[in-house]
């Protein structure tokens, strides 16, 4: 798909992979890009800059969500892309609190759930429409120290794979991003850690991964090469993969990150 010309909207706007996905997609000449954020104020300063609008959206509620697609809908126009990509990091084990554990379920898998959910029947109705989902290279290979992060980006793959398969005979197109360490609020402070082993990306070095994913309509987004080679690995001898990941945990499992 070619954005040029066509209504986008991104949630997790207003800094990190979601502005600098904004701004590409402004850049290649899309009709329309709503910028939504929690962070409204956020959201609206990078709407202005790209002609764009900006909607205060929290994604842990499945109506401001609905309401958001809808307001697009029927002000601007119709979706052609959605990009899911708010997201959160909830370092830990087994000891993180239930209620931690159901915050990053909701923003990290149900967020995109509810997304598809609403823009989903409208995209079938017209024969197309395309869905972008920030997930993680944690959801194909796992998280050290953080057990919340792994395994609420593994359920965001399995449900963009779910998604692909389910609906792209109606014309769905779905891509998922799952990069390794990018430079973001998410990041700061972490220094040195495990998800930056083959180095830290800026935002928009992954958007333009993400556009020409999009172009290709490619499933898999991944800004960081080095990780399909740890996918091959993972399959190809799961037990020698759990005892590299095993190392690296003596390495980096403290940190947590």
């Amino acid at each position: 798909m070619n954005v040029d010309g066509k209504i986008v909207v991104v949630t997790g706007a207003a800094g990190g992979i979601g502005r600098a996905l904004a701004e590409r997609f402004a850049a290649e000449g899309a009709a329309h890009v709503v910028c939504a954020d929690i962070d409204g104020d956020g959201a609206a300063a990078v709407a202005e800059s790209i002609g764009g609008t900006g909607v205060q959206v929290d994604v842990t509620d499945e109506a401001q969500i609905a309401a958001l697609v809808a307001r697009v809908e029927a002000n601007i126009g119709p979706i052609a892309l959605f990009c899911s990509n708010a997201g959160i990091f909830t370092p830990g084990g087994m000891e993180v609190a239930d209620a931690d554990w159901q915050r990053i379920w909701t923003i990290n898998v149900m967020a995109h759930v509810w997304a598809a959910r609403h823009v989903v029947p409208l995209m079938i109705a017209r024969g197309e429409g395309y869905l972008l989902n920030t997930a993680s290279a944690a959801g194909l290979l796992n998280q050290i120290g953080a057990a919340p992060y792994g395994v609420t980006k593994h359920a965001a793959v399995g449900l963009a794979e779910w998604l692909a398969m389910t609906h792209g005979d109606a014309g769905i197109k779905v891509s998922v991003l799952c990069p390794q360490a990018v430079r973001s609020a998410m990041t700061d402070g972490m220094g040195e850690n495990v998800a930056g082993i083959d180095g830290m990306l800026e935002p928009d070095v992954v958007a333009e991964a993400c556009i020409a994913a999009i172009k290709d309509e490619t499933f898999l987004v991944l800004p960081h090469a080095q990780v399909r080679g740890y996918m091959q690995a993972k399959a190809q001898d799961y037990d020698r993969w759990i005892g590299g990941m095993r190392k690296l945990n003596r390495r980096f499992g403290s940190e947590g990150a």
